[in-house]
């Protein structure tokens, strides 16, 4: 059954690809960018692909563009929009680490909102939260990011109780490191305020934990996991793709219920 399926964060990466994997697929997709150069190059695929595809500016942080939400009927909301950067916690600037809690969480759940109070309305609908393998593991060096999906592993567990008697259901998606860019933007930004003799994390380690980013894995297969789900009626509620994801989180959890200081 065809579905409307409106998508933050669709000018690049996952985001990109599992609109244009949808909208394949037959459904109705509304995909919206963070720029507007991404929102003209994805409009150029579009017409190319001839898809069924509605794309538009929305930086979720702008007041303004989240209105347009209001605007549009759906059955899925995917918040995917998010930025990425590392760092060690103990020195990390906080300006940085504010930085991506105004996306990734406070702007994330204005999104939210928005679209909750869109499908309660109806009666039925589904909010599907991009998380991450580090909203349950943690990784060194990656603290800044691995918080904001934490807070979004919350907020999404509770939503699902609170909307549960509206009809709607929420869901989390949580991919393992896909090559799509993101995950190596990340760890080169923080070399813009990292000073090698002024930190005293040791650039060494850092280094070594980056070495794990040449073998992330093919964005094509997290793609079309994240077709085959979003659209489903029943689904678990959380994703975690590829199964070494699934077993990483879990083994991560229990390795914190036993571990002793």
């Amino acid at each position: 059954m065809s579905k409307t399926i409106f998508i933050t964060g669709a000018g690049s990466g996952l985001g990109r690809g599992t609109a244009i994997g949808l909208a394949q697929n037959g459904h109705k997709v509304i995909a919206t960018t963070e720029l507007t150069s991404q929102q003209s190059d994805l409009m150029k695929e579009v017409r190319e692909k001839n898809l069924d595809i509605e794309v538009f500016k929305l930086d979720i942080t702008n007041e303004r563009d989240r209105e347009q939400i209001k605007e549009h009927d759906f059955d899925i909301f995917l918040a995917n929009a998010a930025i990425n950067e590392g760092g060690p916690l103990s020195e990390v600037p906080l300006d940085r680490f504010r930085a991506l809690f105004e996306v990734n969480v406070f702007a994330t759940l204005e999104t939210v909102q928005l679209a909750a109070a869109k499908l309660v309305e109806k009666g039925f609908g589904k909010i599907v939260f991009m998380s991450s393998i580090a909203g349950i593991a943690a990784t060194p060096y990656v603290g800044p990011y691995t918080a904001t999906k934490h807070a979004i592993e919350g907020i999404a567990q509770t939503l699902r109780k609170e909307l549960e008697e509206f009809g709607v259901q929420v869901a989390t998606i949580n991919p393992g490191p896909f090559a799509t860019g993101f995950n190596d933007r990340s760890a080169e930004e923080k070399y813009k305020w990292f000073e090698k003799g002024k930190n005293f994390t040791r650039i060494e380690d850092m280094k070594k934990q980056e070495e794990s980013l040449k073998d992330q894995y093919d964005p094509e297969d997290m793609v079309r996991k994240m077709v085959e789900i979003i659209p489903l009626e029943h689904h678990p509620f959380r994703t975690a793709y590829p199964e070494e994801t699934e077993k990483k989180m879990k083994d991560s959890e229990k390795e914190h219920w036993e571990l002793e200081i």
